[in-house]
């Protein structure tokens, strides 16, 4: 028998559960987040492994290559960025020595324009530094166990997405037996939906960030900049982070060329490149690229990466958009939530769906 609700208590059941899911996702981040990642690679992985499959290797042997290619891969990335980076750090000396250059003709400058003594402003400095002296400890403690929570879930990501990829029927079984009344034909356009969506957006992601890499690092070699393929690709990376990521990236670069140069012009040339960069990525390469195999709204994407950010920290950003999608695909497939889908949709896409119809 179906028991009807009035709106305020349905109204109150929405937020209890809502709240309980938030909970729930909050307080068992440690493994939730690996398994999502795991979740999320393995879709990336499954065309190569399947493709495997289809050429006679047997399923255990197909991911087990699929794993050590990919670990090959990010291996060889993390070699070339930690060699960049040890050679960026043997000149952290000379970086310090024109720092400090630099705050003395700031503090001449302050002395001669505002009549404040060196004295008070070195006094002030001094203040400043052994406050933050006093919490660089918690800092670096937080630092440290963050460091060491994240390698720790990193090591046991590939042995998530083993059994994701190893068990993926079992899975499709269950979701065939947890949803009796819905036809296995349609359970297996959803999920092939979500697959098209997540793999579509992960693999333009890639391209994109290669293609942001190269621009990135061609403008500063040309503007003559030091370490141009580091931070060009470290830039590019920040991708992951959507709409600021590129921007938090540009802010060394801009700082060694105060520091190395002798115009600041050269400064502003950097946050130039950077600007073109991203208004070249957000208006032309991702939508081209990606297209719309993520068609969410731009306001709905802002919301769900706060709120990602919130709930799991830089994992939250990395995960929002991904999951945001497999949301969407869900609301479009379920009739009484087709109006959530609808909301969180790219309102262009929908206005000419609407005139087309």
């Amino acid at each position: 028998m179906e028991i009807k609700l009035p709106l305020f208590a349905k109204t109150a059941f929405g937020l209890i559960t809502l709240i309980a899911v938030v909970y729930i996702l909050y307080v068992l981040q440690d493994i939730l987040i690996p398994l999502s990642f795991a979740g999320i690679i393995a879709m990336l992985l499954y065309p190569l492994c399947h493709r495997l499959e289809q050429w006679r290797f047997p399923r255990v042997l197909a991911i087990f290559v699929c794993l050590i290619l990919t670990i090959a891969i990010l291996v060889l990335l993390m070699w070339g960025i930690i060699n960049q980076f040890s050679a960026f750090s043997e000149d952290l000396p000379t970086y310090s020595a024109k720092v400090t250059d630099l705050l003395n003709k700031a503090q001449a400058m302050i002395d001669k324009h505002l009549h404040v003594r060196k004295g008070k402003q070195s006094a002030e400095l001094q203040k400043y530094g052994l406050e933050a002296l006093k919490n660089s400890g918690k800092y670096v403690t937080d630092f440290l166990s963050g460091t060491t929570s994240i390698l720790g879930n990193m090591a046991i990501i590939p042995i998530f997405v083993f059994f994701y990829l190893y068990y993926r029927d079992f899975f499709r079984s269950f979701f065939y037996k947890a949803f009796k009344s819905v036809k296995n034909s349609k359970i297996d356009a959803i999920l092939s939906r979500i697959h098209e969506v997540v793999q579509n957006y992960l693999f333009g992601l890639l391209i994109v960030i290669s293609i942001v890499a190269i621009l990135n690092s061609a403008g500063l070699y040309i503007l003559g900049i030091d370490y141009p393929v580091f931070f060009g690709i470290l830039a590019a990376l920040l991708l992951l982070i959507p709409y600021v990521g590129i921007a938090i990236g540009s802010l060394l670069p801009i700082l060694i060329a105060l520091l190395t140069k002798d115009s600041p012009m050269y400064a502003v040339g950097v946050l130039a490149i950077f600007m073109s960069v991203q208004m070249l990525e957000s208006n032309f390469i991702t939508p081209y690229i990606v297209g719309s195999k993520v068609s969410i709204n731009s306001f709905a994407a802002m919301v769900v990466l706060i709120l990602g950010g919130k709930l799991w920290g830089m994992a939250g950003l990395v995960l929002a958009l991904p999951f945001i999608a497999i949301i969407k695909v869900i609301f479009d497939n379920v009739s009484v939530l087709k109006p959530y889908g609808f909301l969180l949709g790219d309102a262009e896409v929908n206005r000419k769906q609407n005139i087309i119809k």
